[in-house]
């Protein structure tokens, strides 16, 4: 039987955080679906089609070196919805500290009482990664910073580019 799990985020833009979650996850399961959380009240910096291009670039290699399958997509609904949808039985979700571990136990509860056949693993962010947020990558970029640190190469090019940085 294949072990899934799903990821889901904003990955506006993809972090070196997020492919920490990544790699360790792969290192869990067969199969991992990252699930863009598409929201109309929200407006990204990046389209959806260019992190799905991003996801696919920076975490296949990871996922391949692990020999995990990996799949990129979107939803719009509710995470254990499209945990059913994807054949997933665990949701993943990084920690960084305190204040991510109040936020996600809530909604660990919550899915367990709409999907009990659904398990939330949380994964502690690693030491070198534990300050990145994409909020403050956007933030820094846009503001002429250097975010190559944070972000894996391809992204810091992605950024330059959505900010007309040389």
């Amino acid at each position: 039987m294949t072990r899934t799990a799903l990821y889901t985020g904003s990955f506006d833009p993809v972090t070196n955080g997020h492919l920490d979650v990544v790699r360790q996850a792969c290192g869990l399961v067969d199969r991992l679906v990252i699930a863009i959380g598409v929201h109309s009240s929200k407006t990204p910096l990046l389209t959806t089609e260019e992190r799905v291009d991003l996801l696919r670039a920076v975490c296949g290699p990871v996922a391949a070196a692990a020999g995990t399958e990996l799949e990129v997509t979107t939803f719009g609904d509710l995470a254990v919805e499209a945990a059913r949808r994807h054949g997933a039985s665990l949701i993943v979700r990084g920690l960084r500290d305190g204040t991510d571990f109040d936020y996600e136990i809530q909604m660990a509860s919550m899915n367990a009482a709409m999907a009990p056949e659904v398990q939330t693993v949380f994964l502690p962010a690693s030491p070198p990664v534990r300050p990145i947020t994409a909020t403050l990558v956007r933030q820094i970029a846009g503001m002429g910073g250097d975010v190559s640190a944070f972000v894996p190469d391809l992204v810091v090019q992605r950024l330059k580019a959505r900010f007309n940085r040389p």
